[in-house]
């Protein structure tokens, strides 16, 4: 009996040893072969890191150019006398010969093409169409960066397509063209974010990988910053000016990407283009008294065979439970940042405060909101900030609700803190989503995640011509939104000072040990 029943025994001893045991090693991965060439850090990578970061400040200006060329203009009483006629009138209802306005007509479509009395629909379309294009391009072109194109040559295209559209646009002789090639400028933009934040982190090791990515964030926020400081200056001449002084820079720095800055050697290993990768760390490294010691040509690690068509990353990261999950969550929580993000700064015309100081003021916050993305990332985790962020920005995004019946004042300075909060989190969700996918999927992780965002900022001009007459379809849709959508993130890992992976076998067998110590523990 005692025969019969050993080798159940041992077979039950066998099964729950094997069910504690970490699973196999993946294939070597290249993280800790590069870090050891790269080095921590050198002037070289910063200054490609710089330049590559550079295109979010064209990618910022025409994001946020509609909150001037598309402003609805202030108008006074011609007819002295007339009691008719006041600043609380309906101008749809007061005859031609009775108003005008404060500035010349060509300083806003709405002037200049008589749209002050057209519907909601039509006045926000070009806004809308712009985030459409956006959405769409984020979809078609959302893996070419990891699979035919890299990195390099897809960040050029995007900001060829938005400096030409964006020069296009001067000629729109109507609403309709007008919202077309802002389609199409949306489409061009699409990537540039996504780019240059990924291939500026796979410049540098891990060590500053955090730091170099709140750099895009900066150069964003100069480029918020310029536009208020342009549409002033300008405030007499055509909006079609301040599309040429936004499109011309954009043109020119495009025309510099091809020669000065550098494709990803983590991407070129991956596609198996070792040569060319080697010869880009050497370029960079801090020194290369490391490299001289490796062999590169015996370096062995097992590529991705998968990543052989347009949407292959894309199917990838929904066929395997622990992406599709990651993803998932990470894109929600996207979807309530992108509203508050891009909402707030085209709501503005809706305070009762200046617009050139209102816009300035916003734009000033994301300054802060870089600083504090910048010392945080490397101190604090990555998951409870971002939760902290969203509440916070949800819980002062309702309150302004109630702020503006009581001052002006009060409503704008919760308004700021709730940006900011947004802004931070843009940050922070961006960089969080870089650390969570491996490089062979990684840009078109952070595309998805762009596009949960910009969706979110589709649907938020919406809110904001509904916010005109009650201040809660604005303010109050976008402090719950966020906060809900925010509460995702508890359902990710945390990422803090882990080694960034490969290959989507290196990311799994990571998930696979992390998930034994936990039942073991």
């Amino acid at each position: 009996m005692s025969d019969s029943t050993s080798p159940l025994l041992l077979s039950q001893s066998d099964s729950i040893e094997s069910k504690q045991l970490p699973p196999p090693p993946p294939p070597p991965s290249l993280d800790e072969t590069i870090e050891l060439c790269i080095g921590d850090f050198s002037w070289v990578q910063f200054l490609q890191a710089f330049l590559v970061s550079f295109a979010w400040v064209f990618d910022a200006q025409q994001t946020f150019i509609s909150v001037f060329t598309d402003a609805e203009p202030t108008w006074h009483c011609t007819q002295l006398g007339d009691k008719s006629c006041n600043s609380v009138s309906d101008i749809c209802q007061l005859s031609k010969n009775s108003w005008s306005w404060d500035f010349p007509v060509h300083t806003s479509i709405i002037s200049e093409w008589g749209l002050e009395c057209a519907s909601s629909l039509v006045k926000g379309l070009p806004a809308s169409s712009f985030f459409m294009g956006c959405l769409a391009g984020g979809f078609i072109l959302a893996t070419l960066a990891d699979t035919s194109l890299g990195r390099k040559n897809m960040l050029f295209l995007s900001c060829l397509m938005m400096s030409i559209s964006s020069l296009l646009t001067i000629l729109s002789p109507n609403v309709w063209i007008y919202s077309v090639l802002r389609f199409v400028n949306g489409f061009g933009r699409a990537m540039i974010g996504t780019c240059a934040i990924v291939l500026s982190t796979e410049l540098v090791g891990k060590k500053w990988r955090g730091q170099v990515g709140t750099i895009g964030f900066f150069c964003f926020t100069l480029g918020f910053l310029s536009l208020p400081a342009i549409a002033y200056i300008n405030r007499d001449s055509s909006w079609r000016t301040l599309y040429f002084w936004t499109s011309m820079p954009t043109l020119f720095y495009s025309m510099l990407v091809p020669f000065f800055v550098r494709e990803s050697p983590r991407w070129l290993f991956v596609q198996g283009r070792t040569e060319e990768a080697v010869l880009i760390i050497k370029s960079i490294a801090s020194t290369n008294q490391n490299i001289s010691r490796i062999s590169f040509s015996n370096l062995c690690f097992e590529r991705e065979t998968w990543n052989v068509d347009l949407y292959s990353a894309i199917k990838v990261l929904v066929e395997r439970n622990w992406s599709f999950r990651r993803l998932s969550a990470a894109m929600v929580a996207g979807f309530g940042i992108g509203m508050v993000y891009y909402g707030m700064p085209l709501g503005l015309g809706n305070l009762s405060f200046n617009l050139y100081l209102s816009v300035t003021l916003n734009a000033l916050s994301e300054l802060p909101s870089s600083m504090v993305t910048f010392f945080i990332i490397g101190t604090l985790n990555r998951r409870s900030s971002l939760l902290g962020f969203t509440i916070l920005s949800g819980i002062c995004s309702v309150m302004c609700v109630l702020a503006g019946k009581v001052s002006a004042t009060l409503q704008i300075g919760l308004e700021l803190v709730s940006f900011l909060s947004a802004c931070t989190a843009y940050g922070l969700i961006l960089i969080y989503t870089l650390e969570l996918f491996p490089t062979c999927v990684r840009n078109s992780a952070i595309s998805m995640l762009r596009q949960a965002i910009v969706l979110g900022g589709a649907i938020s001009p919406v809110l904001v011509a509904a916010g005109r007459k009650n201040g809660f379809l604005m303010f109050g849709v976008f402090g719950l939104v966020i906060g809900i959508c925010g509460l995702f993130v508890v359902s990710l890992p945390e990422t803090r000072d882990r080694t960034i992976s490969d290959t989507m076998d290196e990311e799994e067998y990571k998930e696979r040990v992390a998930f034994s110590c936990d039942n073991i523990s």
